[in-house]
């Protein structure tokens, strides 16, 4: 791949340039290069007096090709500058009296628990940069942790053999087999592979130790054949303590030989001691329950749960288990959303949690008691929050124009106010383009919404080439929030009006409107795309509709290889990362089957003509339009074939085609200088085959 394009060699050329700070840059363009070498703010916790906010940073170094994440604290009452108390560590959380700080960092290349002090002589902490101690000496690496409500305990979880009476067995296992000369694996189940990891045998389990240096991890998920944290994403949103922690719970999904088509995960809970075995407490629901959270007094079990078994996309309503009696209820039934992680206020009166909401993703407050919902914090996407404290929120927001900083609110949102601003002067000399949300009759009759953005440099009068770009998921939505991979301000910088569209199927509607898209993916989504196309050509005569792409990836991916056969004639190009290109073998080749048996009906060998009625490879016939195919080789999600087979069609029919692989990559593009070459490679075939004297 990279002797074809000539913009690698600019990349790499302009390499030194890369290192340095552009806070000072002159006024110029949003760019890639603004993009990459953005400061992430991120992980919000709020002190428990609610004075300080401690939260991470994540830095790009340009050079080693990765991000150094660090963690600061901030007096939230004094203001001034943040401090640098960790230089290297992630997970930053409180101690209970507020004088600590625990979080997860390297030591010899192993991942452990560590404290950092904070306490001061005086009213307030005494905050400086310095070393930590470290908490744990494990073999192997903590993976995630919480502690207990008084600070004497810890949840730790580890990667382990199950079969492994301690942790030093895991290691002594995995060390023989570094040793042995022999390289293959044999299984005897599927999920031999799972979104870029190949299964070791190894679960994520979950552990107990003192809050005392030396402390051995005692086993709490015995006999649970899954994994605590769920993978590849799952996090401490997953295990709790109990108020008085004597009793922890936690989620999991029993794997067995149903686990690449199962959802069933179940609530658990189990004594801080060990002494009895873990006791399921959702059993009766098929679906999958979440996200674990006990009333402060300890005599309510929240949780999140779905209703529709096999389903990853279904609503999670909020249920509330009564320890007592084992009666369940949801809280608010009416809420027409799907909650996200549940935090709860101090009095146990409220619940707080982030979902899609027509556009916008923002915080919100539930009444336990009545349902009621409210919203908090809006006109953007609150991302995490810390609503723990007694008289503020802490959380990180971002838009289309602005990446993540820290606001604070009072308890019912009000008073919002930045306290963070990591990249104000990147963002006052990257020049972004202006946006708009509009609404059209879709599919059905149906309200639709997308959004449009400006190209920098706008002109009223003028025409812009533009970039139509298509969401994935399906079930997720394009929303006024800032994205470090499909970034809208990336196009609009390079000249480009940007145009997105959330079709039926997409978060944030409703749940009639989400579900909509099973077994129908290239029907009401391709109407809702090529009405919204029409809608979005009328309203806003800057527009080119001449010079236009459409870009997609995941579900997006599959679109545009749909409409490359069914849909090809405002395109002037395509783009296509990591797109369902056969739909018949993607069944076979992929590894959460639940997913593909829930969106189409039903297995391929007892369904067939459900996998070939939308099945893109049966239109290669038609197809005319250039297109650029993008694919990770750590994708097992959509593995790489699925793109190899899209470029091997377009090579065949002598279309104008280029293919970009990336064997270090997964369904996403993450190291800073392949996020690079993916924009600089994605932005020329745009300009390419946009130009006015394009043939």
């Amino acid at each position: 791949m990279k002797p074809l394009f000539a913009a690698l060699a600019l990349a790499l050329a302009a390499g030194p340039v890369w290192a340095a700070d552009s806070d000072s840059a002159a006024v110029h363009p949003f760019s890639i290069r603004d993009l990459v070498m953005m400061d992430r703010v991120g992980d919000p916790q709020l002190s428990p007096d609610g004075h300080y906010a401690a939260y991470t940073v994540r830095v790009t170094d340009y050079a080693a090709n990765k991000g150094l994440t660090s963690i600061y604290v901030l007096d939230l009452d004094k203001g001034g500058a943040a401090v640098k108390v960790v230089e290297k560590g992630s997970s930053p959380r409180w101690a209970p009296d507020g004088q600590s700080l625990f979080y997860t960092a390297a030591k010899d290349g192993v991942t452990q628990l560590w404290r950092r002090n904070l306490g001061g002589t005086g009213k307030g902490l005494a905050l400086s940069a310095g070393a930590g101690d470290a908490i744990t000496d494990a073999p192997l690496d903590v993976n995630s942790f919480k502690l207990s409500p008084d600070g004497s305990k810890v949840l730790l979880t580890f990667d382990v053999f199950t079969d492994c009476a301690d942790l030093a067995c895991t290691k002594e296992r995995l060390d023989g087999r570094e040793k042995d000369k022999s390289t293959g694996t044999v299984y005897d189940k599927i999920f031999v592979r799972h979104w870029d990891t190949w299964a070791d045998g190894r679960r994520a389990q979950l552990y107990v130790a003192d809050v005392t240096a030396g402390s051995q991890p005692l086993l709490l998920s015995r006999g649970i054949d899954g994994d605590v944290p769920s993978k590849p994403f799952g996090g401490d949103d997953e295990f709790s303590f109990s108020p008085d922690g004597r009793t922890v719970y936690f989620d999991a999904r029993i794997a067995g030989k149903s686990e690449p088509w199962s959802t069933n995960f179940d609530v658990y809970s189990v004594p801080v001691d060990a002494s009895a075995a873990p006791t399921n407490l959702t059993e009766a629901n098929l679906a999958w329950d979440a996200n674990p959270l006990p009333s402060p007094d300890g005599k309510t079990l929240y949780y999140t749960a779905m209703k529709d078994p096999g389903s990853e996309a279904d609503r999670f309503a909020i249920m509330a288990l009564d320890l007592a009696s084992g009666s369940k209820r949801e809280v608010a039934p009416s809420w027409d959303r799907t909650a996200g992680a549940l935090q709860i206020s101090r009095d146990g009166k409220t619940l707080y949690t982030t979902t899609d909401d027509n556009g916008q993703h923002p915080l919100f407050a539930i009444d336990v008691a009545t349902g009621k919902v409210t919203t908090l914090v809006t006109d953007g996407s609150v991302g995490a929050f810390d609503a723990r404290g007694a008289n503020r929120l802490l959380l990180s927001r971002d838009d289309l124009k602005h990446p993540a900083d820290l606001y604070t609110a009072d308890l019912h949102g009000k008073g919002l106010k930045q306290v963070t601003h990591y990249n104000a002067k990147r963002i006052k000399s990257a020049q972004t383009g202006d946006f708009e949300f509009f609404t059209f009759k879709g599919a059905n009759g149906d309200t639709v919404q997308g959004y449009v953005v400006k190209p920098v440099g706008y002109k009223k009068g003028k025409t812009y080439p533009v970039a139509f770009i298509i969401h994935g998921g399906p079930q997720g939505a394009m929303t006024n929030s800032w994205s470090y991979r499909w970034n809208a301000q990336t196009y609009a910088g390079q000249g480009f009006a940007v145009v997105t569209v959330n079709f039926h199927g997409s978060t944030g509607y409703g749940q009639a409107f989400t579900d909509s898209i099973s077994g129908d993916w290239g029907g009401k989504p391709l109407v809702d795309l090529q009405q919204g196309w029409k809608a979005a050509l009328g309203k806003y005569n800057f527009l080119d509709g001449d010079r236009a792409c459409a870009l997609g990836a995941s579900y997006g991916g599959y679109m545009v290889y749909w409409i490359a056969g069914v849909w090809n004639q405002p395109w002037k190009c395509l783009v296509d990362h990591d797109g369902v290109f056969d739909a018949r073998a993607m069944y076979y080749d992929t590894e959460e089957l639940w997913f593909e048996e829930k969106e189409n009906g039903g297995t391929q060998y007892d369904h067939p003509e459900n996998y070939e009625r939308f099945n893109p490879i049966n239109h290669v016939k038609d197809w005319r339009v250039p297109m650029l195919v993008i694919h990770g080789g750590k994708d097992f999600r959509i593995p790489e074939t699925q793109g190899m087979g899209a470029f091997t069609a377009l090579q065949r029919r002598g279309i104008p085609s280029q293919f970009l692989h990336f064997p270090d990559e997964n369904h996403w593009v993450l190291k800073p200088q392949n996020s690079v070459q993916w924009h600089e490679t994605v932005n020329a075939w745009l300009k390419q085959w946009t130009a006015k004297d394009a043939k």
